[in-house]
C-alpha cells in the first residue's frame, strides 16, 4: 500500500512530518494549502481514518500508525485556538 508523508506547519511556526499508510489522505489535504485548525483536523482525521480502513480491508486489522498519528495531531491541536491556521507544506 503506498504511504504518504505530509509535512505541516503549526500556528506557532513549528513543523511536523506526519504519516498516512495510504494515499487516501490526498483526498482530504493538498500541499501548499492553509486550513483553519478545525477544518484541518476534520480533514486530516477523516483521511487517516479512511487510510486505516483501507489497511483493515487489505490486511484484516486497522493501521495503528494511522490511529497514533491521529491521536498526536489531536493532542497538538489542543494547544491552539480554532481560528488559527495550519498549512500543509508538502505531501510525498
Amino acid at each position: 500500500m503506498p504511504e504518504v508523508d505530509f509535512r505541516i506547519r503549526w500556528p506557532d511556526g513549528s513543523e511536523e512530518t506526519c504519516y498516512s499508510p495510504s494515499t487516501a489522505i490526498r483526498t482530504y489535504l493538498s500541499a501548499g494549502t492553509s486550513y483553519p485548525l478545525r477544518d484541518f483536523m476534520d480533514r486530516s482525521l477523516a483521511g487517516l481514518d479512511l487510510a486505516a480502513q483501507r489497511v483493515e480491508a487489505k490486511y484484516g486489522f486497522r493501521c495503528t500508525s494511522a490511529d497514533a498519528q491521529a491521536a498526536r495531531l489531536t493532542a497538538r491541536a489542543a494547544e491552539f485556538s480554532p481560528e488559527e491556521t495550519i498549512k500543509c507544506l508538502s505531501m510525498t
